[in-house]
C-alpha cells in the first residue's frame, strides 16, 4: 500500500512498506518545525539524533579557537544532517547546527533508528547508501579545497546547491568556501563579466 503524499515516501524514495512498517517508521520519526536562527545543536552537546530536511535550509559549522566560523555542510530539502562525527561516535558535538531558513524536519533518535533498522532492514540499506554518497561528497569537497582555486570551488558550490544563494548570507557561502566575503564578491564580478 502506498500513498505518495506521506512524508515516509519522501524520506524513503522508491521503497514500499506494509501498514505495519509505516507505523514503525511513523513512531520513529518526530516532526519538528523550526524558525530561522534556531541553533539545534551546539558544540559540546550530546548528539543522539539525525534530521531529515523536508523543507528549509540548515548548516553545520565549526568555530575555531580564534572564533572564526567554518561552514562544513548546508542541508537542503531531501538531505540528512547532524553532527555525524558526534552521532556515530557517541561523543560530544564538535559542530553547531543552525537553521538558515524556516524548516520542517524529521528527527530520528539513535535508538529509534536502530529499532527501525532491526524491524525493517531495507531502511538500513537505504540510509547506508545515502550516507555512503554523503561520505563520497565530503571526500570530493576535501580534495576540492586542497586542489582547486576559489573560483573553481565557487562553481562547484553553485552546481551542488543551485538555488541556495538567494536564501543564505554571503558570509555563510564564504565560510563554506574558505574565503572572505570580499573574495566571494570579486569572484562573482569576474564570472559575471565572462
Amino acid at each position: 500500500m502506498r500513498s505518495d503524499n506521506t512524508v515516509i515516501y519522501k524520506v524513503f524514495k522508491d521503497l514500499n512498506f506494509s501498514q505495519a512498517e509505516i507505523k514503525i517508521i511513523e513512531a520513529a520519526m518526530e516532526k519538528i518545525v523550526l524558525k530561522k536562527g534556531v541553533i539545534l545543536i551546539q558544540a559540546g552537546d550530546n548528539v543522539d539524533a539525525m534530521y531529515f530536511i523536508l523543507d528549509g535550509c540548515l548548516r553545520t559549522f565549526y568555530i575555531d579557537s580564534q572564533g572564526k566560523e567554518h561552514t562544513i555542510q548546508f542541508g537542503i530539502n531531501d538531505w540528512w544532517i547532524t553532527d555525524f562525527t558526534a552521532f556515530f561516535t557517541e561523543s560530544k558535538a564538535i559542530m553547531n547546527l543552525e537553521v538558515l531558513r524556516d524548516a520542517i524536519i524529521y528527527k530520528i533518535s539513535r535508538d529509534a533508528r536502530e529499532y527501525m533498522f532491526a524491524q525493517i532492514p531495507k531502511t538500513e540499506t537505504f540510509i547506508r547508501k545515502k550516507l555512503e554518497n554523503a561520505y563520497a561528497a565530503f571526500q570530493k569537497r576535501i580534495l576540492s579545497n586542497l586542489s582547486q582555486t576559489a573560483t573553481e570551488r565557487y562553481l562547484n558550490f553553485i552546481s551542488t546547491y543551485p538555488n541556495i544563494e538567494k536564501s543564505i548570507k554571503n558570509y555563510h557561502i564564504a565560510s563554506y568556501l574558505g574565503i572572505t566575503t570580499e573574495s566571494l564578491s570579486r569572484i562573482r564580478k569576474e564570472l559575471a563579466k565572462q
